[in-house]
């Protein structure tokens, strides 16, 4: 089954918390969060203390992605402040396995992350470390960015990979995805959407999820 994850960058920062309600309510599977530290991408986000704030106003599980320079020392607050799943880039872990360990030591699943440029090779060798993997569709940083199209032969790469070593994880797929395209990219194997123009910007999003996930088959 494919899950919708609507990524909180496009919400209005106002009202956040407003928006992760209208988010659960319209059957959204995840709450996907970007972390950004204006070092490892040109921009800053959120931190612990909003992430812990927003935990109170839904029971959806908070899929943390960290997009920051030295992840492991921040790990133990962003448990404490909610994240059910903490996904960190591989270009930003020079000790990648210890990371891993760090997170899943919590009880909360580990996921690593790919950026555009970045070969599904260089994770092949922890992949049985991982729950999921991210597969990064746009350059990291900035919302509302085009789908680049050769990120669908990576998922297939990817799926393939998986199945050859009997794997059965998530493959989760972050930037530029709508109606247009989902199809080809869940086809590819990615089973895990992160969507967050197309959800917010629309008037009616419980329409726009339910519309995504069938247009996903």
């Amino acid at each position: 089954m494919v899950k919708i994850a609507p990524s909180i960058l496009a919400a209005d920062f106002a009202k956040l918390g407003d928006e992760i309600v209208r988010i659960d309510k319209a059957g959204a599977d995840l709450v996907h969060i970007d972390v950004m530290d204006g070092h490892f991408v040109p921009n800053i986000t959120i931190g612990p203390p909003i992430i812990k704030a927003l935990r109170k106003v839904t029971k959806l599980p908070f899929d943390v992605h960290l997009m920051i320079e030295d992840a492991d020392k921040y790990i133990d607050s962003f448990v404490d402040a909610g994240a059910d799943i903490i996904t960190v880039h591989i270009e930003a872990s020079p000790h990648i396995h210890q990371t891993l360990h760090k997170i899943k030591k919590h009880g909360i699943k580990a996921a690593v992350s790919l950026n555009p440029a970045t070969s599904i090779h260089t994770i092949e060798w922890i992949l049985d470390e991982v729950d999921m993997v991210l597969i990064m569709s746009v350059n990291p940083g900035f919302g509302g960015q085009k789908y680049i199209e050769a990120t669908t032969s990576k998922i297939k790469q990817l799926k393939g990979i998986l199945e050859n070593k009997g794997l059965d994880i998530d493959i989760e797929v972050d930037g530029g995805i709508d109606l247009s395209n989902i199809n080809e990219i869940t086809k590819a194997g990615a089973n895990v959407i992160v969507s967050g123009s197309t959800v917010f910007n629309s008037h009616d999003t419980s329409k726009i999820i339910k519309e995504l996930r069938e247009k996903s088959f």
